[in-house]
């Protein structure tokens, strides 16, 4: 990766790039300190503190923007959010399906479709973190009537609705303009850095707790098993992520006019976790959903209480739910990827055939019957990432032993598969980027 950046420096449109999307980092990161007046920082932190698993995602993935009651506190998650229901209703909707195949003009619609679904998801969800922010004290009355006044401030908390939905959008402006301009996926960049901000916060939080003249300095062998259990994670997660099957494809020798072509071996490489890290977005947004609306509109309710002690995060039926929905998931964005009727229609098509197999039927079913058992063991994977790290970190944290370092919410064994597969997907783009210059540069 340092030799990659080393080369990607040395051209200079590549480093453009890089500075313009550092710059874009560096007024994202600014927006995430630009602190709301209707919000009172204090108490929104109290309420994150038993304010459940969605909004402790919520401030990890924005670099603690939320939490700290800023203007990028919804960050990019309702464009993710977005992005996924357009995924899925792709596949359902056929005119959706259609415009998806329609080249560039076709995509360039499905991603106006995508904003406008962000903007309306930004605002359904500022609603609600506002409406569950002025229960509980933490709106400021801004106007001289409102503070007369002992009704809810309507009109600071629509200009905190409109604040945040801007906020929210223009994050979204700059992960796409990342994505134009700059070296990457703007939206996977922005998560990145987020992840990364909250995990130096909360290490540097760690640290100063264990210096404290209070503090027992044993809790420093917490801290250096948790970046121990960090970095065999990290191991794991690469050694997997460049894993893969890969599948020999014969091509015949055709013979046309005085040439002759074909006659080589090629291989299709099958990633064992070609899906990433998006079978446990899907499942934790799909469990954390039903949290969220509960938490916003109903926590006061018996049936509020139910589900967070039957439910909730943290609980066996939650752990069990997460695991099989990761595996669903995990099949269902395989067969996205991956289509074996087509994989095999093409290596027909141009004289191609899998030793040992005959061409057509039997090639697909082959080529589905490998997939399957990938697909197995990379959700298999991903359920490790899920579950077993979580238990850990919790306890190098302190919190099954009465104290608390701060180290659970930091590092969470998802946000390490995405900042992995983030880095390692960067490291490609840049290698691209530089090969297709020395191509422009040789045909020069």
């Amino acid at each position: 990766m340092f030799e990659t950046l080393k080369n990607a420096f040395k051209s200079k449109d590549i480093r453009m790039k890089i500075f313009f999307t550092l710059a874009l980092i560096l007024v994202y990161r600014i927006g995430c300190y630009i602190p709301l007046p209707t919000l009172t920082p204090n108490a929104i932190e109290s309420w994150f503190t038993s304010g459940g698993d969605f909004f402790g995602v919520l401030s990890v993935i924005t670099g603690g923007a939320m939490s700290n009651a800023t203007l990028f506190s919804l960050g990019i998650l309702p464009f993710i959010n977005s992005f996924i229901i357009m995924q899925l209703l792709t596949l359902v909707i056929k005119p959706l399906e259609r415009l998806s195949k329609e080249g560039e003009e076709g995509r360039k619609k499905i991603t106006q479709i995508t904003r406008i679904v962000a903007i309306l998801l930004a605002i359904i969800q500022a609603v609600g973190i506002v409406v569950m922010l002025n229960n509980s004290g933490a709106i400021n009355k801004i106007f001289d009537y409102e503070q007369a006044s002992d009704s809810a401030p309507i009109l600071t908390m629509a200009i905190t609705i409109v604040m945040l939905v801007g906020g929210s959008t223009m994050v979204m402006w700059l992960s796409e303009r990342i994505t134009e301009y700059g070296i990457g996926n703007g939206t996977s960049i922005i998560i990145f850095i987020g992840i990364l901000a909250t995990a130096g916060t909360s290490v540097a939080k760690a640290i100063k707790v264990m210096t404290a003249q209070t503090a027992n300095w044993v809790y420093v062998w917490n801290l250096l098993g948790y970046i121990l259990v960090v970095v065999a994670i990290l191991f794991f997660i690469v050694f997997i992520d460049n894993s893969e099957r890969r599948i020999a494809v014969q091509y015949s020798k055709q013979i046309k006019g005085n040439k002759m072509y074909g006659g080589q071996t090629t291989y299709i490489p099958i990633r064992v976790n070609g899906s990433g890290v998006m079978p446990i977005i899907f499942a934790s947004s799909l469990l954390m959903f039903p949290q969220m609306i509960i938490q916003l509109f109903f926590s006061t309710t018996p049936a509020a209480a139910w589900y967070a002690k039957y439910m909730g995060s943290g609980t066996a039926v939650y752990y069990v739910l997460l695991a099989l929905l990761i595996l669903g998931f995990s099949y269902f964005y395989a067969q996205i990827q991956f289509n074996p009727e087509d994989v095999s229609k093409n290596i027909q098509q141009y004289g191609g055939f899998i030793p040992g197999i005959r061409a057509g039927k039997p090639t697909s079913e082959f080529l589905r019957k490998i997939n399957n058992r990938i697909t197995l063991f990379g959700a298999v994977f991903l359920m490790i990432i899920a579950l077993i790290p979580t238990f850990i970190f919790n306890a190098l944290s302190g919190q099954y032993s009465g104290y608390d370092l701060g180290l659970a919410n930091s590092f969470s064994a998802t946000g390490l598969l995405i900042v992995v597969s983030v880095a390692l997907e960067l490291n490609k783009q840049l290698e691209s980027q530089i090969m297709m210059k020395h191509y422009k540069g040789f045909l020069k």
